[in-house]
């Protein structure tokens, strides 16, 4: 036992440090950790190297605790302690990783210099380490990318390379490193780009352009990343970069984020692209974000582009339903009566399905009305009438009070039925009401049932009553 109570005197001796609170509270948490992990049993381990394995392990949880509970700077001293004591085991590599981990996350300026200095050592000490081959490149760009964003000029010029395509032909990216994708947030290069965002716009646009003219698949995923980090730019070449990308670039997702990121630009440029893609229909992934990009762009030619599109019956029906769609979300009264005269000209069931719901998401003064007309016209089929209804109401674009004199007027049992449903949708007293009232006096037996079913959904408090009533004449 003495040797044993030797043995862990020695190992929870501090270090040459200076005594301050933060050193004296991670002797605390390494001496409670270390507690804890040989209460059961205090025993030498027969092999030395196995024993600081063991006692590395142990401190190594310990700091891990700490950093889980917030307490950045205790936890780096933790793991700079257990990489000092313990230099030969597996731990100490990742120790000296989560010590810069722990200091980034702490953020002083004086932190942030210290957790470079941790992974300067941990490339120098364990170059073929897992911590280091994994994600110790990623964490130092994301340190340096904040520390130039606070005027480090070696850092700023360190995010610079990082992020700038190597050397020579386009085609060259690194054999000896994977291809990241554009959400790779443990890749360095993709670090680096993000690291740009927040960097001098002037400078960084020709390094994200570089990146833009490669045509390697292996920078796929780089030239994504870059598509939106431009895009989030104003300045000077950042429209024709993104009309390149969109026209030019060999990976159909890579062109596709061009054309949805061109929609936040305003350039006429802008609308002539997108309306030749729009109606190109021989890549219809593109057009249909080039009718999207076209919905996003407040001008009179570009509402002009997608009605030219909804009424083409030479169009795919992929591309009118989406510009009908659309048009829908313009806010816009033309569209209105747009869309509403389009619908009488139309055949095609599944296209006018989505003119009725277009036309119930605007908010333009006689479209309820142009609804119910629908919903109440024996000329129509009950499937396209119970769907004008449906969405009328549900888009309020009739009030309870029309929906619930349409019962009346309708002689369609189908229809009734959909009022009936209608009505159970809406939470408001005047729909319970109009329920009880055909629950209690409407002679087709099946329409009674119906109500008194969905008043069974309901939580007013005057349904149970009403129930009770009928229960017991």
């Amino acid at each position: 036992m003495k040797s044993t109570s030797l043995y862990l005197l020695v190992l929870l001796t501090p270090l040459a440090i200076p005594v301050t609170l933060e050193s004296q509270a991670v002797a605390t948490y390494e001496a409670r950790a270390v507690a804890t992990a040989h209460a059961s049993s205090i025993v030498i381990p027969a092999s030395m190297v196995n024993e600081t394995e063991t006692q590395a392990d142990s401190a190594f949880r310990a700091a891990e605790r700490v950093l889980a509970d917030g307490d950045f700077r205790v936890a780096a001293q933790m793991f700079a302690r257990l990489a000092e004591r313990y230099p030969r085991t597996t731990q100490a590599a990742d120790a000296l990783y989560w010590r810069a981990y722990a200091l980034f996350r702490a953020g002083n300026s004086s932190d942030l210099s210290a957790a470079l200095t941790s992974l300067t050592e941990l490339n120098r000490l364990y170059p073929t380490s897992n911590a280091n081959k994994n994600d110790a490149g990623s964490l130092r760009i994301r340190i340096c990318g904040e520390m130039a964003q606070r005027g480090d000029e070696a850092c700023a010029r360190e995010v610079v390379a990082a992020a700038s395509p190597p050397a020579g032909s386009s085609q060259s990216s690194s054999q000896s490193r994977s291809c990241p994708s554009a959400d790779d947030e443990n890749d360095e290069r993709v670090m680096a780009l993000n690291a740009l965002l927040t960097m001098n716009s002037e400078a960084a646009v020709p390094i994200l352009e570089r990146v833009l003219a490669r045509r390697d698949d292996c920078s796929r995923g780089l030239r994504k990343k870059a598509v939106f980090l431009i895009s989030q730019k104003r300045t000077t070449g950042v429209v024709d970069a993104l009309i390149k990308v969109a026209r030019e670039d060999p990976a159909p997702e890579v062109r596709e984020d061009a054309v949805f990121w061109l929609s936040n630009v305003r350039d006429p440029r802008v609308v002539d692209l997108l309306a030749e893609m729009a109606t190109n229909p021989n890549d219809a992934a593109i057009q249909e974000k080039a009718i999207f990009a076209l919905s996003n762009t407040r001008s009179e030619r570009a509402s002009q582009i997608l009605r030219d599109i909804a009424q083409n019956n030479n169009a795919s029906k992929t591309a009118r339903e989406q510009a009908i769609f659309w048009l829908g979300n313009r806010r816009d009264p033309e569209a209105s009566e747009f869309l509403k005269g389009l619908y009488a000209r139309m055949t095609d069931r599944d296209l006018k399905e989505k003119v009725l719901f277009s036309v119930s998401n605007q908010r333009s003064t006689g479209n309820g009305t142009w609804l119910v007309g629908i919903a109440m016209n024996e000329r129509e089929s009950m499937d396209l009438r119970k769907q004008a209804l449906f969405w009328a109401s549900n888009q309020r674009a009739v009030s309870l009070a029309e929906v619930a004199t349409l019962y009346d007027r309708v002689s369609e049992k189908e229809m009734k039925e959909q009022i009936i449903f209608v009505l159970s949708q809406n939470k408001a007293e005047a729909a319970v009401d109009k329920l009880m009232d055909i629950a209690r006096r409407d002679p087709d037996r099946d329409m009674r049932s119906k109500a008194i079913f969905w008043l069974g959904q309901s939580r007013d408090p005057r349904v149970l009553k009403f129930l009770e009533e009928l229960i017991n004449r």
